[in-house]
C-alpha cells in the first residue's frame, strides 16, 4: 500500500480577506465562489488537493464578524468550527486594510484559545506600497497571537503561494486520505450549482442589491448528455425581486447565462438552467433553509 499523508488546513479571517480566492488558487480549480461583496461565503466547504502521497484538505470558512441574524450566527459558528480538528490554521488578513476591528477580535480569540499550528498570511500585498508597512503589520499581528509562520502573499495572482504550499505539506501526518484522489471538494453538486448562481447575482447587482438573498437548487436531473437544474432565488422584499428579474427579464436571463456557463465548465456537460425568483422575508431565520446551505441551527 502506498504511503499516504494528510493535512487538514482551516482558513479563517474577516469578511472579504480573500479566503475563497486562496483556496481556489491552492487547489487550482474554482470550488468556492468569489465576490467583492462581504460575507459571500456562507457555509464551510472543503477544497481537496492531492499530490503524490500527500492530500491537503483546505477548509474555506465564512468571514468572522459580529453576528446579528440567525444566519450570521450560524456562519460564524461554522467558521470557528473549522479549526477544531485542523492540523494547521491560516489567518488571512487583508494587508491593504490592516488590522481592522474584525481582525483584532479574531486575533484576541486565537490567543485566548491557544490554537496550535497558526500561520499568518498577509494577503493582497500586490496592492501595497512600501515594504516597511508590511513589516510593521507583521510585527503587530505576531505580537497579538502566537504564529508559527508568516507569509506575504497575493491569493489573486498566486505570488508567495509556493512557499506556503511547501509549509502546509510539512504539517501532513501519516494517515489515510480523507477523500478519493480525484475529488476536489466535499460540496455536493446541487449546492455548488446554487453557489455559482449566487456569485453571478452578486457580480451583476452588488451595487443595487443588499446582502439578503439566497439560492436553492429545487430540482436536479442528470440526463445522458445534460443536467436539468431548477433553482429558486429567495429575496426579502418585492422591490428586490424586480431588481433581480430586471426590465423584461433581461437581468435574470443574463444571470442564468453566466451561471450556466460556469456550471458547464465545472460539470463538463451541457446544463439546462431554469431560474425563478421568490419573495420570502424570513428566509435567513428558516431552519430548513439553513440546513440546505449546510449550516447548523444556532440559537
Amino acid at each position: 500500500m502506498t504511503l499516504q499523508n494528510t493535512a487538514v488546513v482551516a482558513n479563517i479571517g474577516a469578511p472579504n480577506a480573500g479566503k475563497s480566492t486562496l483556496v481556489n488558487q491552492l487547489i487550482g480549480l474554482k470550488v468556492a465562489i468569489v465576490s467583492h461583496k462581504v460575507q459571500t461565503t456562507r457555509a464551510r466547504l472543503m477544497g481537496v488537493l492531492t499530490e503524490d502521497d500527500t492530500q491537503l484538505v483546505l477548509i474555506d470558512t465564512p468571514g468572522i464578524f459580529k453576528p446579528r441574524r440567525r444566519l450570521d450566527r450560524a456562519m460564524v459558528a461554522a467558521a470557528w468550527g473549522g479549526i477544531e480538528d485542523a492540523d494547521a490554521t491560516i489567518l488571512l488578513i487583508d494587508a491593504a486594510r490592516g488590522l481592522d476591528g474584525a481582525s483584532e477580535a479574531i486575533l484576541k480569540t486565537l490567543k485566548d484559545r491557544r490554537v496550535p499550528g497558526l500561520i499568518l498570511c498577509l494577503n493582497k500585498v500586490d496592492a501595497m506600497k512600501g515594504h516597511d508597512k508590511l513589516l510593521a503589520l507583521t510585527a503587530e499581528a505576531n505580537a497579538k497571537a502566537d504564529f508559527d509562520d508568516t507569509f506575504m502573499i497575493s491569493a489573486k495572482t498566486g505570488d508567495g503561494l509556493d512557499k506556503l504550499m511547501e509549509t502546509l505539506k510539512t504539517r501532513a501526518k501519516e494517515t489515510p486520505w480523507l477523500f478519493p484522489e480525484d475529488q476536489v471538494t466535499d460540496v455536493n453538486n446541487q449546492l455548488l450549482a446554487a453557489e455559482f448562481t449566487r456569485e453571478q447575482i452578486y457580480a451583476r447587482l452588488h451595487q443595487e442589491l443588499p446582502y439578503a438573498l439566497s439560492v436553492e437548487t429545487e430540482e436536479w436531473q442528470v440526463e445522458k448528455k445534460r443536467i436539468f437544474i431548477r433553482q429558486v432565488i429567495l429575496v426579502a422584499r418585492d422591490s428586490q425581486k424586480g431588481i433581480v428579474i430586471g426590465k423584461g427579464g433581461t437581468q435574470l436571463k443574463a444571470i442564468g447565462a453566466a451561471a450556466r456557463a460556469g456550471m458547464e465548465a465545472l460539470f463538463e456537460r451541457k446544463v439546462h438552467l431554469e431560474l425563478f425568483v421568490k419573495v420570502q422575508p424570513n428566509w435567513s431565520e428558516d431552519r430548513q433553509h439553513l440546513a440546505a446551505l449546510g449550516l447548523d441551527w444556532v440559537e
